[in-house]
Order: structure tokens, then C-alpha cells, then sequence
């Protein structure tokens, strides 16, 4: 097709054909999320299952790639499959709204997908994915904290054992070793988490600006076509 004419130039047919055949499931599509999705559906991934039961909210207009004046209150998942059929036609793009949890889990079947994304805020989500993806086999990368940094030359690619600093990673560190997971792929920052003054309720609201999240999106979307063509 034309409109990969350039990725075909540089990766060469082969490759992107291992790419249209490709199954990917994406759990969330937030500041990270969204820009994994652009990547993967600009590359020529041929599917992708997009899961998330929230609604685009205006503040998320400042870092997410789906977030707009016209998405504000729409649910994120379909926003998301929309945009990457706008992008790419062709694309077996599927939204399912809702949230991955210990209670639906099980309504997924994880191993038929050749390469999973976490990129979900919750560390309980986070875990059961994690879990349920390494017991079927099935490639997986997560996304660690990307609120309340600056500096996004700072992220790299690491197993979740050799991470430090990052606060979500040294949960997840303790978290998966309980439960026997010797190794994880992840993408996270040693920068230090700048100061958290915005208060929602009694809960901090992570800050956040626009090119951060989405870098981290980049590499995560780089590091799974590269596993991708290269297997």
C-alpha cells in the first residue's frame, strides 16, 4: 500500500507483512496508551484490541493524542479504534469498554494475541494482566509512572527488577515477586517525581504535560514492532 511506502522502504516487505498479521491487545488509552495505538496503527499493524472503560475528560486535552474538544465525554476505547481506522482503513481495530480487572479477566483470552501492552494506571490491573499474560505465554510490556515528570529523554526500556526510583515500579517490583514473576519488560524513568500540589478530594491527581506520556508511548509502540518483525 502507499501510504507505507516508507515504512516498507526501511523495514522491507517481509517485515511488514509479520506487522499485518500481527494481533495486539492495548489495555488503556490515556496519555501513554494513545500514542501507542498512533504508532502501531501508522506502522501498519494489521490488529488491534483496544481496552478501556473511560470517557475522554477535558484535562486529558494537555497529553492525550485522542483528547479533543470534539472526544470530551466520549468513551476512550472507541475514540481510540475510530481514529486508527481514519489512519489506516484496513485495520481490524476493536474497542471493548471496559476496565481489566480480577473479576473480568477471565472474559479475555489473552493467548490469542501475539503481543500484549499494558499501559493501564492501576496497580491491580496492572498485576492481574501481568500475571494472566506471562501464564499464557504471550509477550507483555508495561508502562511504569509517567505523572509528575519533566524530563522525557529519561525513559528507557529495562526489566522491572533493575528499575529504581520510579514509585510505581517499586511497587510492581514487590507485588510480582509475591506471586512469582521473575521478569517483566517495562518502560520507565529514574527522574525524580517533581511535587504534587493538585489535590482532588483526598486523592492527589498526578501532573503531567504533553510530551512525556507520549514519549513514553513511542518507545513502548518501537520496542514491540521491533520484537515483532525481528521474531
Amino acid at each position: 500500500m502507499e501510504k507505507f511506502s516508507r515504512t516498507t522502504a526501511l523495514i522491507g516487505d517481509d517485515a511488514f507483512e509479520k506487522l499485518q498479521n500481527a494481533k495486539i491487545a492495548l489495555f488503556g488509552v490515556g496519555g501513554v496508551g494513545s500514542y501507542v495505538l498512533e504508532a502501531l496503527a501508522r506502522s501498519g499493524v494489521g490488529r488491534i484490541d483496544v481496552f478501556d472503560k473511560d470517557t475522554v475528560d477535558v484535562t486529558n486535552i494537555n497529553r492525550q493524542i485522542i483528547a479533543t474538544s470534539k472526544t470530551v465525554g466520549q468513551n476512550k476505547a472507541e475514540v481510540a479504534v475510530q481514529r486508527a481506522k481514519e489512519i489506516n482503513p484496513n485495520i481490524d481495530a476493536r474497542a471493548f469498554v471496559m476496565f481489566y480487572l480480577p473479576e473480568n479477566s477471565k472474559e479475555v483470552n489473552l493467548a490469542e494475541y501475539d503481543y500484549i501492552i499494558d499501559a493501564i494506571d492501576t496497580v491491580t490491573a496492572k498485576i492481574e494482566l501481568i500475571v494472566n499474560a506471562q501464564s499464557a505465554g504471550v509477550p507483555i510490556i508495561s508502562s511504569m509512572g509517567t505523572g509528575n515528570k519533566l524530563d522525557n529523554t529519561a525513559f528507557k526500556i529495562a526489566d522491572i527488577y533493575s528499575t529504581k526510583v520510579c514509585p510505581l515500579a517499586r511497587v510492581m517490583r514487590n507485588e510480582l515477586k509475591k506471586r512469582g514473576i521473575k521478569k517483566l519488560c517495562v518502560v520507565y524513568s529514574e527522574e525524580e517525581p517533581k511535587a504534587n500540589e493538585k489535590v482532588d478530594g483526598n486523592r492527589l491527581t498526578p501532573a503531567s504535560i504533553s510530551y512525556v506520556p507520549s514519549t513514553a508511548g513511542l518507545i513502548i509502540a518501537g520496542k514491540v514492532i521491533r520484537d515483532i518483525i525481528e521474531k
